[in-house]
């Protein structure tokens, strides 16, 4: 008796369970963001980094909501998944070697052998190639570059969706370890299927910061140059111009006289090239330096009344008693997928 009582319980259990079953597959699924990561930058007015702030000397807020910060951290072991995507299009010729070498100098600073630290390894020209997934090995990236040779169209949005949606990942990203992907080229797109919108978006969603080494040289279009600006600043990161300012002092180098009475000669002479090599040299310390020295908050989202189903949520960092500091951060987030997606 007790056994058919017991399979009549289970029929009926087997019965609920099939009527809940396509009522759950029907009810759309928003993946809400529970934790919210901001990696936040500090400089003086000189642009020398701030690096004696505490929590209690920050301000977040929230769609005007102040939020409170549970996670601290300015430490420079900070776990971080960097992504290195190269333009290797035809403008990338004239200096390719120089952006080559300053390439491989990041991915060793940055890679140091550290399981904490890993990185990946994406090339653009017609289309994105990922040359190397993510991995802490920096060497093995390194060798890649060695072999690469610039030709071709650029599809630097593609690259970066690719960078977001299509390589291996790390557990615990994006919080620890944090997203970060530096851009070496010129900011021309002239191949890719995706919008710059659709790239800002899709790394605003993964929590990724944009850094950018642009290769646009003094005097020279400002429009590829603006997208870079555009893309690092809704991330929170910043865009290097080592080119634009060697150029500014190209006339120096025109100037001074030459026993053969060609001025021009004077551009290619080792004080031209040194400078040139200078300054992409002070670029990749400065993106380094600004990698592994920013401070690091998070916090659980307290929403104010009426903003609960807002797409994106703007969030707002600033430091008490400092008024000529400037900050970097990303400037809001996500809080749910795709308007009509299921995730």
């Amino acid at each position: 008796m007790r056994n058919a009582a017991g399979v009549r319980v289970f029929a009926v259990l087997m019965s609920f369970l099939l009527v809940l079953e396509p009522l759950a597959a029907q009810a759309p699924i928003r993946v809400n963001v529970n934790e919210v990561i901001i990696p936040v930058t500090v400089t003086d007015e000189k642009g020398r980094f701030v690096s004696n702030l505490t929590k209690d000397d920050f301000k977040v807020t929230e769609e005007g909501r102040e939020q409170n910060v549970h996670f601290f951290s300015h430490e420079q072991s900070q776990p971080i998944v960097i992504g290195f995507l190269i333009d290797t299009s035809n403008g990338m010729k004239i200096h390719w070697d120089k952006y080559k070498e300053a390439a491989s100098e990041l991915m060793l600073n940055l890679l140091p052998g550290d399981k904490k630290y890993s990185g990946y390894l994406i090339t653009y020209g017609n289309t994105p190639e990922l040359v190397a997934d993510t991995s802490s090995d920096s060497e093995k990236m390194v060798a890649k570059m060695a072999r690469i040779k610039p030709a071709g169209g650029a599809a630097l949005f593609d690259a970066i969706y690719m960078a977001c949606t299509s390589r291996k990942t790390v557990i615990g990203e994006p919080f620890e370890p944090r997203r970060v992907i530096v851009v070496i080229g010129d900011g021309h797109d002239t191949a890719s299927k995706r919008s710059m919108q659709e790239v800002i978006e899709i790394a605003q969603r993964n929590l990724v910061t944009v850094y950018a080494m642009s290769t646009v040289a003094f005097g020279m279009s400002r429009e590829s140059e603006d997208v870079l600006t555009q893309m690092t600043a809704e991330t929170g990161g910043k865009v290097e111009t080592p080119l634009n300012d060697a150029y500014k002092d190209v006339s120096g180098y025109l100037e001074v006289p030459q026993d053969a009475g060609n001025f021009a000669l004077s551009v290619g002479t080792g004080a031209y090239t040194a400078a040139i090599s200078s300054a992409i040299f002070r670029a990749v310390a400065s993106l380094s330096g600004e990698i592994t020295t920013q401070y690091v908050m998070r916090y659980t989202p307290d929403i104010a009344p009426g903003t609960e189903n807002r797409q994106f949520r703007r969030i707002k960092v600033s430091v008490a008693n400092l008024p000529n500091v400037q900050l970097r951060y990303r400037n809001g987030y996500y809080p749910f997928g795709p308007p009509g997606s299921q995730q």
